[in-house]
C-alpha cells in the first residue's frame, strides 16, 4: 500500500524489468491522481462560477487561462529541480539536493515579482486585446487577488519536485486532494454567501485560490518539517544563503521547459481559435473532445514526472542500464495505458460525448455528430501524446531541455500547426482535419524525442565502456 511516509520502492540497484514496473507505476500513481485533482480544481472554478451568468463565466475563463499561462511558465523552473534533486540523491549527495531546492525556491519567488506587474495590469491587457469592458474588469479584479496564489502554488511545486527525488509521491496526491476538498468548500460559501458568509461572486473563487495555493504549500512544508529523514536536509536553514551555480543552474534548465509547455498550451489555444472559424458546432464539439484528452493526458504526464525522477536517480549513481531499464518500462506503462484509452474512446464516443451535452436541446445532435469522430481522434491523439510527453521527462532526467525544446517547437508548430491548417483549410477537411494535424505533429515529437533520449544514451553508454577500458 502507498503510504506518504516512506518511499514504495527504496533507493536500488536491483534492475530486474519487474522492479523498474513496480516502481515506475507506484511512482506514477500519486503523480497521476495529483494531476486529475489539480483538473478537478479548476473544473469546479468554472462550474460554480458559470452558474452566475454568462459574464461572470467568460471573466473566469479568461482570467483563469492568463493567470494559468503565467503559473505554467513559471512552473518549468520548478520542474527543473526535479533531475537536479534526483540525480543528487542518486550521487547521495545532500547538500546538493538542499542547494537545488532552495535556489529552485528562490527563483520561483523572484519570478513571482517580475510576473506581478503583467498580471496587476490584467484589465488593460484584456481591452487592448479587444475584450468586453465589463467582462475586462471582473478577470482583471479576479486576477488581482489570485496573482498572489503564485508565490506559494510556486513553492509548493518546488518543494513537490524535492519529494518527488526522494520517490514519495505519496504525500502529493494527499495534499492535492485536501487542497481540491478546501476549495470546492471555498468557492460554494464564498461565490454564494452560504453559512452566513458574503456573497462575493467571483471573487469568491479567487479569495479561494489563493486560500488553497497558501494550504497546499503549508501542509507541504509542514510535512517536510515533521519527519527527521527529511529535515536533515535542512532545506529551510540560512534561507538567504546564496548559491549561485545552482540558481543558473535551474535558470538555465527552467528556460527551455517553460518555453517548450508553453509552446503546447498555445498550439491548444490556436486549436481553439481555428475551430472557431470553421463554425459554432465544430468549436462546441472540439471542446467536448479536448476535456477527453485533457483528462487522459494526466496518465502519461504523471508517469513522465516518474520517468524524470526513475532516470534522474539511476543516472546520479551511475547505472546506465537502470537508465535505459527506468526509461523503457515508463514507455511501455504509458503506451498501455493509452491503448486501454483509445479503445474506449473507439467503442464509446457518442456516449462520452453526450456527457457533456443536454441532449434535449435541438443543437445538440449537431454537436454529438461532429465530437463523436474527433472522440476517436482523440484514442490516437493520446497515444503519441503521451510517447512524447514521457519521452521529454526522460530527457529532463538527464538534465537535457535545450535540444528537446526545439525538436518540440518544430513539431508542434512546423510540423503540426501547417499540417492542421492544409488539412482543415486547403484540403477541406474541416475540423477532423485540425486534429489530424496535431495528431501529426505529436508524433513526429514523439519519434524525435525518444531518438534524442536512446541516442544520448547510447553515446554516455559508449564513452563509459571507453573509459572502463
Amino acid at each position: 500500500m502507498l503510504t506518504a511516509n516512506a518511499s514504495p520502492i527504496p533507493l536500488t540497484t536491483d534492475n530486474s524489468w519487474r522492479t523498474h514496473y513496480r516502481a515506475s507505476f507506484y511512482l506514477g500513481v500519486p503523480f497521476i491522481g495529483a494531476q486529475l485533482a489539480q483538473l478537478a480544481i479548476n473544473t469546479t472554478d468554472v462550474l460554480m462560477v458559470g452558474k452566475l451568468g454568462a459574464t461572470e463565466l467568460a471573466a473566469i475563463i479568461l482570467a483563469t487561462q492568463m493567470y494559468f499561462t503565467v503559473y505554467v511558465f513559471g512552473n518549468g523552473f520548478a520542474n527543473a529541480v526535479v533531475p537536479m534533486a534526483a540525480q543528487a540523491v542518486g550521487r547521495g549527495d545532500k547538500v546538493s539536493v538542499r542547494r537545488s531546492v532552495r535556489m529552485g525556491m528562490w527563483v520561483v519567488m523572484l519570478y513571482g515579482l517580475l510576473t506581478a506587474p503583467i498580471l496587476w495590469m490584467a484589465e488593460p491587457i484584456l481591452l487592448f486585446a479587444g475584450q468586453q469592458p465589463k467582462v475586462a474588469a471582473l478577470a482583471g479584479e479576479y486576477v488581482r487577488i489570485a496573482q498572489w496564489a503564485i508565490f506559494p502554488g510556486l513553492i509548493f511545486m518546488v518543494l513537490r519536485a524535492f519529494l518527488s527525488g526522494l520517490e514519495r509521491a505519496g504525500i502529493i496526491l494527499y495534499v492535492t486532494l485536501a487542497t481540491l476538498v478546501l476549495n470546492a468548500a471555498l468557492c460554494y460559501v464564498l461565490i454564494f454567501g452560504h453559512f452566513g458568509f458574503p456573497k462575493l461572486g467571483i471573487f469568491g473563487a479567487a479569495v479561494a485560490a489563493l486560500g488553497v495555493a497558501v494550504l497546499g504549500a503549508a501542509l507541504t512544508i509542514g510535512y517536510i518539517k515533521s519527519k527527521p529523514e527529511l529535515n536533515q536536509y535542512e532545506l529551510f536553514v540560512r534561507f538567504w544563503r546564496p548559491d549561485w551555480v545552482a540558481f543558473r543552474e535551474v535558470v538555465f534548465l527552467g528556460i527551455p521547459i517553460s518555453l517548450t509547455i508553453l509552446a503546447e498550451v498555445s498550439l491548444f489555444t490556436v486549436a481553439s481559435l481555428l475551430m472557431g472559424t470553421i463554425g459554432t458546432v465544430e468549436l462546441a464539439a472540439h471542446g467536448i473532445a479536448l476535456q477527453f484528452a485533457s483528462m487522459a493526458f494526466m496518465i502519461p504526464l504523471g508517469l513522465a514526472q516518474a520517468a524524470t525522477v526513475r532516470v534522474g536517480l539511476a543516472y546520479g549513481r551511475g547505472d546506465l542500464l537502470g537508465v535505459r531499464r527506468a526509461a523503457i518500462a515508463s514507455l511501455v506503462l504509458g503506451a498501455g495505458f493509452a491503448i486501454v484509452g483509445s479503445a474506449i474512446f473507439a467503442f464509446f464516443p457518442s456516449q462520452l460525448a453526450a456527457l457533456y451535452l443536454d441532449t434535449a436541446r435541438p443543437d445538440a445532435a449537431a454537436v454529438l455528430a461532429f465530437a463523436a469522430p474527433l472522440i476517436v481522434i482523440a484514442g490516437a491523439f493520446q497515444l503519441v501524446d503521451g510517447m512524447q510527453a514521457i519521452a521529454a521527462g526522460m530527457l529532463r532526467g538527464l538534465k537535457d531541455t535545450k535540444v528537446p525544446m526545439l525538436l518540440a517547437m518544430v513539431s508542434y508548430w512546423p510540423i503540426g500547426f501547417v499540417c492542421a491548417w492544409l488539412f482543415a483549410f486547403p484540403f477541406n477537411f474541416g475540423g477532423i482535419g485540425v486534429w489530424f494535424g496535431f495528431v501529426l505533429g505529436l508524433a513526429a515529437a514523439a519519434v524525435l524525442l525518444n531518438w534524442r533520449f536512446f541516442r544520448m544514451l547510447g553515446e554516455i553508454t559508449a564513452k563509459a565502456a571507453a573509459k572502463g577500458a
